[in-house]
């Protein structure tokens, strides 16, 4: 098995609640080496480049004005199979559904917001991994 990467992203909704710490925790208690770590207010232009498959769709709007609505911890992890690791740990989409032990289903809360405030993003696949870590962290190597 070779070490893949990983985009983490503690989203604004974590951050407020004071979770980040808890969220690092279960991140290394899993196994996983945090390789780049990062506390940023993501601009409107970061944003459209990470989220491009969606803009024109209805939620696009909504979800970009909750992702730039406070700081965001950003997270480069490696380790083996890290992105399907980390979407496991993470839980489903939805918190209200999200299984016990997992990130969203011990944490997450429904807010009937306009958009699913969901605690966290976990790039979904080894290429879009690549292209985000390169958005967030331009610089890692």
């Amino acid at each position: 098995m070779t070490l893949e990467r990983t985009l983490i992203l503690v989203k604004p909704d974590g951050v407020k609640r004071a979770l980040t710490g808890e969220i690092l925790r279960r991140i290394e208690a899993k196994g996983y080496q945090l390789v780049g770590v990062k506390l940023i207010v993501p601009t409107e232009e970061l944003l459209s480049q990470h989220y491009e498959e969606h803009v024109g769709k209805p939620f696009y709007a909504p979800l970009v004005e909750f992702m730039s609505s406070g700081p965001v911890l950003a997270i480069a992890a490696q380790g083996e199979r890290v992105v399907e690791g980390f979407r496991s740990l993470a839980g489903a989409t939805d918190p209200t559904v999200a299984a016990p032990g997992t990130i969203r289903g011990d944490l997450g809360r429904d807010w009937g917001a306009k958009v699913i405030q969901n605690l966290v993003h976990g790039s979904d696949s080894a290429e879009s991994a690549a292209r985000e870590l390169g958005l967030w962290f331009p610089d890692l190597h």
